[in-house]
């Protein structure tokens, strides 16, 4: 079944019969708790909470939650925090990493460490999924916040990645769109001639289950009668499920267009370690920091 709304999300990863266990590091945070209070309620995760005891014990208490049904570490410093949440992943005893009341790049730090043992082999990158009422299923963007400028091999394993994911969530030959401002290739446009060399990729074999298109603009992969309109012949027109960027600008621009203008409602997770890795900005709705918890939890379970 292709699951095509935060709400089938949320109810499929509630229905798994093994809970992913989430380490959440410096978890005292009232907005980071407020959403992990939200998941367990619902049947999604197990949280383990890493971080200052007493004001977790106190966050937990003042939103209506018995601190009693959370495994709780207490700890002293931030190095300790994730040296105890990477301790924990590599022991088996948590699926999924979630950053709490600390710095992106201090977490992301402990992430990269090859050391910590985190690391899976391949490329990390962010995929976010969008929700839209002018859109008919979800819709993945990748990569708007972790690789800057990604070069050809990049973007494949961005595809390799995001393909991986929406696999999961049940879309058997995922729609790729490889985004750029013309449907034509120009070498004077790098992210045409990336478009054009990844949609050969995929017709050759390099990139397998899915279908790539590019260059293609954001119209015509999302917007239906679109290709009609300019004569443009593909199956991912007006149907894409994955969006890539051209670099980390674009990306964010487009995402924040999404949420901030348009309203979309969003998720997102890090691929490509060991575990799926939460990272929310400080500023996200409720709502997005919940569904993020909810698709990581998918993902590791699947």
């Amino acid at each position: 079944m292709q699951i095509k709304s935060f709400k089938e999300l949320a109810a499929a990863a509630s229905a798994m019969p093994v809970k992913t266990v989430v380490a959440v590091v410096e978890a005292h945070d009232n907005h980071t708790l407020e959403a992990v209070i939200e998941a367990k309620k619902d049947g999604i995760i197990e949280g383990l909470l890493i971080g200052n005891e007493e004001k977790i014990k106190e966050i937990l208490t003042a939103n209506g939650a018995d601190p009693a049904d959370y495994q709780i570490i207490g700890t002293n410093a931030l190095e300790e925090s994730l040296q105890v949440a990477v301790e924990n992943i590599n022991a088996g005893k948590a699926t999924a990493i979630m950053k709490g009341k600390l710095e992106t790049g201090q977490f992301m730090k402990a992430i990269v460490n090859k050391q910590n043992g985190l690391l899976s082999g391949g490329l990390l990158s962010l995929v976010g999924l969008y929700e839209h009422a002018n859109y008919h299923k979800l819709l993945a963007v990748t990569d708007q916040g972790l690789n800057t400028y990604p070069d050809l091999n990049g973007k494949k394993n961005l595809i390799i990645n995001a393909v991986g994911l929406l696999k999961k969530l049940g879309v058997e030959e995922p729609k790729v769109a490889v985004l750029a401002a013309v449907e034509k290739v120009n070498p004077k446009m790098p992210e045409s001639v990336d478009g054009a060399e990844l949609k050969k990729m995929n017709q050759e074999g390099e990139i397998t289950g899915c279908i790539v298109e590019g260059p293609i603009s954001f119209d015509l992969a999302v917007k239906q009668g679109a290709a009609a309109i300019k004569g443009y012949e593909s199956p991912v027109a007006g149907d894409a499920d994955i969006l890539v960027v051209p670099d980390i600008a674009a990306g964010n621009i487009l995402v924040k267009c999404m949420t901030d203008y348009a309203g979309a409602m969003t998720a997102g997770t890090i691929l490509g370690a060991k575990v799926p890795v939460i990272v929310t900005s400080r500023s996200a709705e409720a709502s997005d920091k919940y569904y993020s918890i909810a698709l990581a939890a998918y993902a590791a379970g699947n």
